[in-house]
């Protein structure tokens, strides 16, 4: 069931105004290279309001007029709201940078946990413009083997999912 809402939200074409909140969220673990790589996908538009919401006004995300710290502001933004533990810990990632979708209308941010094993848990918290929009969605794909893959739809009623090796 979960496939087919996915498959359905990713369908539309992602217009500059939109009337539905979703994100998209990508989670990897390479085990060849210690670590988690996640990639999250947001609507500029959204996240600036997210972003406006915490004080941080006139961004301009992905233009030539972006602020200097957009970046900055967007690590202490994703701190807050996204959280990944293994193992029972909350681990720290580095933001690593974004860049516009193809459509124009997102941004992907790109973010890594570096020098890590997961050897009994791993557990997501996707709390991600849910503070902004009251129908916001966020699917989530955690995938942590080749045989070990998951996929999540979150709200604000539900934006915990957890995975045990």
């Amino acid at each position: 069931m979960i496939h087919y809402i996915i498959s359905i939200l990713l369908s539309f074409s992602l217009p500059a105004a939109h009337e539905f909140h979703v994100s998209k969220c990508e989670v990897e673990y390479v085990k060849d290279e210690r670590s988690i790589q996640i990639s999250l996908q947001l609507f500029i538009d959204d996240l600036e309001s997210a972003l406006k919401n915490t004080g941080s006004e006139n961004l301009f995300l992905c233009t030539k007029k972006e602020h200097p710290e957009a970046n900055d502001y967007i690590k202490a933004y994703l701190d807050t709201v996204f959280k990944i533990q293994v193992d029972g810990q909350e681990m720290s990632y580095e933001y690593l940078g974004k860049e516009m979708s193809e459509d124009l209308a997102a941004v992907w941010c790109y973010l890594e946990i570096s020098n890590t094993d997961i050897l009994e848990s791993f557990s997501i918290e996707n709390r991600v413009l849910m503070e902004t929009f009251d129908d916001q969605k966020n699917l989530v794909k955690v995938k942590l083997s080749t045989s070990q893959k998951e996929h999540y739809l979150f709200d604000s009623d539900d934006f915990k999912g957890e995975m045990k090796l």
